[in-house]
């Protein structure tokens, strides 16, 4: 429909010099916030410039959904304060009909975010922690000993003194295991075990075990029963936000298949989701805001969504440190911004002008 290429030719602009704009900002905060640290460990340019090229990634991530808002909002707004849109109305075209082509964008813009983030931004995010880190000579500890693991819902507990992720190794392996009523059935206990890709290969393994009433002792056989993946002992050093959708969908299945505190992971892991959700529901919501501003468009349309974007990362930041500390469920943490502000955009789109 022609007026539908209109209205994208009068987005885009306005969204490509947003988003810009954004992450120029968003990475003149970061580069601030680590110069002086920079300077004290005489970081050089060129280090500096390619922590700075890896974290645009996450810059775009976090500047879409206000990018967004930003366009739709003073897109409408000019079109409003130039009258095109009473000649639209006019012609008996109503208001919703119009602006669905900016549904549309948003909604594409939610798919692709989704996407974005799980195979580009991630990656690079990662890779930018790790420059930061070794610029600023900082030590990464990863909590690989003394771990101890439920698996087969509570009837095997692993305990390892230091699990090598490298090698994948266990060093230090002892093995609970109890019948469905918490007795006692046998413990195995290894200097050492080794990751074969299917199970685990235990060294000079011992096994004690009941004959009777009589506590035995023997030489572990062959066995290939045991096939807990070595995820599950790498978790303590394991960061939810530097895994993919689906990886850190497992974390979540493994921490709770193994007894550990899960409530953090999951509330990330819908928090994925519900990110992504963000610009889908912007859109709708610069579609209320957009006739409401006819004088000082560009400040006012500026302003608004500044307000909008710090009123959502705030309620967001609130319910996801709540859903951490599960005070609410993790799904109600990763989506109240999102339905919270869904409900404040038909509201206001009821009352915009047609």
């Amino acid at each position: 429909m022609i007026l539908d290429r209109y209205l994208m030719k009068q987005f885009f602009p306005f969204f490509f010099v947003a988003i810009s704009m954004f992450v120029f900002l968003l990475l003149l905060i970061d580069l601030f916030a680590n110069l002086v640290r920079y300077l004290n460990y005489e970081v050089s340019f060129a280090v500096i410039m390619k922590i700075s090229a890896f974290f645009i990634p996450k810059c775009i991530s976090y500047a879409m959904p206000i990018s967004l808002l930003f366009a739709a909002a003073y897109t409408l707004g000019d079109l409003y304060a130039r009258n095109e849109l009473t000649t639209i109305f006019s012609s008996g075209i109503p208001f919703w009909r119009f602006s669905f082509t900016l549904v549309i964008i948003g909604f594409i813009a939610s798919v692709f975010s989704f996407f974005f983030d799980d195979i580009v931004v991630i990656p690079t995010h990662k890779i930018k922690n790790e420059l930061s880190r070794r610029a600023l000579h900082q030590q990464v500890t990863e909590s690989n000993s003394d771990i101890v693991i439920k698996a087969r819902n509570g009837q095997l507990t692993y305990s390892v003194d230091f699990f090598d992720h490298v090698k994948l190794v266990l060093n230090g392996v002892s093995i609970v295991e109890t019948g469905g009523d918490g007795e006692l059935v046998s413990l195995i206990r290894a200097p050492s075990a080794s990751w074969t890709g299917a199970n685990w290969n235990f060294n000079n393994a011992v096994i004690y075990h009941y004959e009777g009433d009589v506590m035995r002792i023997r030489s572990l056989p062959e066995n290939n029963s045991y096939t807990e993946p070595p995820d599950m002992f790498r978790r303590k050093a394991v960061n939810v936000e530097e895994l993919s959708a689906k990886e850190a969908g497992f974390l979540v299945k493994d921490l709770r298949a193994a007894g550990l505190p899960f409530i953090h992971a999951q509330a990330n892991y819908f928090h994925r989701y519900s990110f992504a959700a963000t610009s889908l529901i912007v859109m709708i919501l610069s579609i209320s805001m957009g006739g409401r501003f006819k004088k000082n468009i560009l400040l006012m349309s500026l302003f608004a969504s500044l307000s909008v974007a710090v009123i959502y990362y705030i309620m967001e930041m609130l319910s996801m440190t709540m859903a951490g500390l599960n005070y609410i469920h993790p799904f109600v943490g990763a989506w109240f911004p999102v339905l919270s502000f869904l409900f404040i955009g038909l509201v206001l789109l009821r009352s915009a002008k047609t």
